[in-house]
């Protein structure tokens, strides 16, 4: 038996059924679940003294590419809409190895970590020189952050119409023998589970309407989740009018790519037609607001979602697109964007992080995360209210106002990844030394 008391925090932000905040309380963490909320608990393994911190349940991410950490900033991609950007970034990517992909993983999910996320999605779909998702799995393992990886693919190159170059693209039978092989190998449906594997076409304009009809079935005979991306921006509603002759939210129904069991990233431009989708079949949205801003592809009607009782959840998306992963500041533009679109009521400090806790978790279908509440998993956040960003403040609770924007310590099933704001599971600065090398090869070679 292993336990963790954090003892004396100043605010418990539990985002458990009744929303609660406490205040001067202990959590017990025994075995990886919360066991005991209160005051005056005890333990005989560590205790952490949070006496000037405000505790959250751990941040979920509900979308990432964790590959493109390798292609922050690149120049010529720096004022490109979706499709010219993805075009400048393609022939990069290509020159992807293993090694490339489980660098970028690491960077990425030290970066998430120490934002106060404990469980993220990726999606990668593109396999180039041997890369596997394995890379990506392996690289969250040895961080011990739980991960919900997704086997993208694109299977429809420039010659076919598509958007990617043919050398990015697979042969459909593969890919879905290799979603096989991965759900077999890596997805793990009990709870708690640290590994949960997706299945995640890229996009409508990347893959075929057969690979999407055959992706969610073999999904739904897995037992495994669908992922995509949907009505990211103009573009793609347009892509969609013309080429499936209905908007991306219809196509997506045609093809059985609805339901609690599926979730699509942006949906920027999703209509009231769309969204009353949605909300009827519980299908989900990762909603990724600075990466809508960066590539001008607008303000996503999260508002307009969740009243209608859309599961809406947070991406920092990549960081070719991004730039950055840090997802509590992704929810703090998650809410002042829906209050430049909507008006100052239109989001408040607290539902922008349910979004980011409870909100992902149910999204990636972890009810058991994303809360502070007896026999949740023990994933916790513990932010240091201390300091400058907070000096002042009346409200430390109201975390998204002031700040900070990094954890003091974080907790994933009970076992600590950062402690007094380092990881302590990598090595950081060795792994980010390597991923700077990798990054100058890339840039040198153009």
């Amino acid at each position: 038996m292993t336990e963790v008391l954090i003892r004396n925090a100043r605010h418990v932000v539990t985002m458990d059924d009744t929303r609660r905040v406490l205040d001067g309380q202990d959590i017990l963490l025994r075995d990886g679940v919360v066991a005991a909320i209160g005051g005056g608990l005890t333990t005989t393994g560590e205790t952490v003294d949070a006496s000037a911190c405000v505790v959250t349940p751990g941040l979920v991410n509900t979308h990432h590419h964790l590959y493109q950490t390798l292609t922050r900033a690149v120049p010529a991609a720096q004022n490109a809409l979706l499709f010219g950007w993805l075009q400048t970034l393609y022939p990069i990517w290509a020159r992807f190895t293993p090694e490339h992909m489980f660098v970028s993983a690491q960077v990425g999910l030290a970066e998430l970590a120490l934002s106060g996320c404990t469980l993220t999605s990726d999606h990668l779909y593109l396999y180039p020189n041997g890369a596997r998702l394995d890379d990506t799995i392996e690289a969250a393992r040895g961080l011990g952050i739980r991960f919900h990886p997704t086997r993208g693919a694109m299977s429809i190159g420039e010659s076919a119409g598509g958007l990617p170059p043919d050398d990015l693209v697979e042969d459909e039978a593969a890919i879905l023998e290799d979603c096989i092989r991965v759900v077999d190998r890596y997805h793990d449906a009990d709870p708690g589970a640290m590994c949960r594997v997706g299945i995640a076409p890229c996009s409508p304009f990347s893959v075929s309407r057969e690979l999407m009809r055959d992706a969610a079935v073999l999904a739904r005979d897995k037992g495994v989740m669908l992922h995509t991306h949907l009505a990211e921006n103009d573009e793609d509603i347009a892509f969609s009018l013309a080429n499936f002759g209905c908007r991306p939210g219809q196509y997506a129904q045609d093809l059985g790519w609805v339901g609690p069991d599926v979730w699509h990233a942006h949906c920027v431009k999703l209509d009231a037609s769309e969204i009353a989708l949605f909300a009827q079949t519980g299908t989900g949205v990762a909603h990724c607001p600075c990466s809508n801003c960066r590539l001008g592809s607008g303000i996503a009607p999260v508002r307009a979602m969740r009243d209608a009782g859309v599961p809406v959840g947070l991406g920092v998306d990549g960081s070719a697109s991004n730039d950055a992963g840090n997802l509590v500041a992704e929810a703090r533009q998650a809410m002042l964007l829906q209050r430049v679109a909507q008006g100052a009521t239109a989001m408040s400090p607290m539902e922008a992080l349910e979004i980011a806790t409870r909100g992902g978790a149910d999204v990636l279908g972890r009810a058991d995360c994303g809360r502070i509440a007896v026999g949740a998993r023990a994933d916790l956040a513990l932010w240091d209210v201390s300091g400058i960003e907070a000096a002042g403040s009346w409200d430390p609770a109201a975390l998204l106002l002031a700040g900070p924007t990094t954890v003091r310590d974080l907790f994933v099933e009970g076992r600590q990844i950062v402690r007094d704001g380092q990881v302590t599971t990598v090595e950081v600065q060795a792994t980010i030394a390597h991923q700077n090398r990798l990054a100058r090869q890339l840039s040198e070679d153009m």
